[in-house]
């Protein structure tokens, strides 16, 4: 089921999904968020495996956002973050080095967020002139919150280790050499626990959770940024590494 850029592996009750693109910090591609949901199942359906761990390959980042144009692949990417979203049982995103954008929004839909102290937070879509959609800003609101929320849209900066900490992205930092033994540590605990009474409470809390808003009208502000001379200049200037010149239209 694993991929090169997407691998997954079990150690005794935990299933490791590492995602392998270090020479682009870990940026998620097509094939990688085509593995997803198939490794998922696969974790799903082995009674052993009592929790699933989302890290990145190497010391620079979780994961840093996309690796192509959204265009390609939204759908797909959407699909397999709702199989993330839906995962009945426990998920943690171990965390070091860049966590930004679309990989901001991969470890908000895991379960539990523990991250090294080195770990940089943050969605540059103001940066970029890109729309951002609804789900995933309600993720980002049920975790920090609409003030939390508007800090980091709006400024579209990174936020250190201990920020993420006192604004709820996270749950626990740690010193880069203590991340992997704390993660295993949750696992351990974890995996002690009873998975019906695990997969029942993931399933109420989501649950309970569940607001309605206008998905439609949310999905046509997305498509406006989508569709401005400002998102062409955002990914010109970001393949020119240079700032964009946005003229609001």
């Amino acid at each position: 089921m694993s991929t090169e850029r997407l691998i997954g592996r079990k150690e005794g009750a935990v299933g490791w999904l590492v995602f392998n693109n270090p020479e682009r910090r870990n940026a998620v591609s097509l094939d990688m968020w085509q593995a997803m949901p198939r490794l998922l199942d696969d974790f799903a359906a082995d009674a052993a495996i009592r929790c699933v761990v989302l890290t990145g390959a190497g010391d620079k980042a979780f994961v840093s956002g996309a690796a192509e144009a959204v265009a390609r692949y939204d759908e797909i990417g959407e699909r397999a973050q709702t199989r993330l979203a839906g995962f009945d049982k426990p998920t943690i995103a171990m965390i070091r080095g860049y966590c930004l954008g679309g990989g901001l929004n991969i470890a908000n839909l895991c379960d539990l967020r523990i991250a090294a102290d080195d770990a940089r937070f943050g969605i540059p879509a103001a940066r970029m002139g890109l729309g951002y959609r609804a789900s995933s800003m309600k993720n980002l609101v049920d975790l920090v919150g609409r003030a939390g929320a508007l800090e980091i849209m709006i400024t579209a900066r990174q936020f250190s280790a201990d920020e993420a900490l006192r604004m709820g992205l996270v749950h626990k930092v740690v010193p880069v050499a203590e991340l992997e033994t704390a993660t295993r540590a949750y696992c351990d605990m974890i995996a002690a626990n009873a998975p019906l009474t695990m997969r029942a409470a993931k399933r109420i809390i989501r649950e309970v959770g569940k607001r309605d808003y206008d998905a439609a009208a949310c999905a046509a502000w997305v498509n406006e940024c989508f569709a401005s001379e400002d998102y062409a200049e955002g990914r010109r200037a970001f393949m020119e590494k240079r700032k964009p010149v946005f003229r609001g239209r």
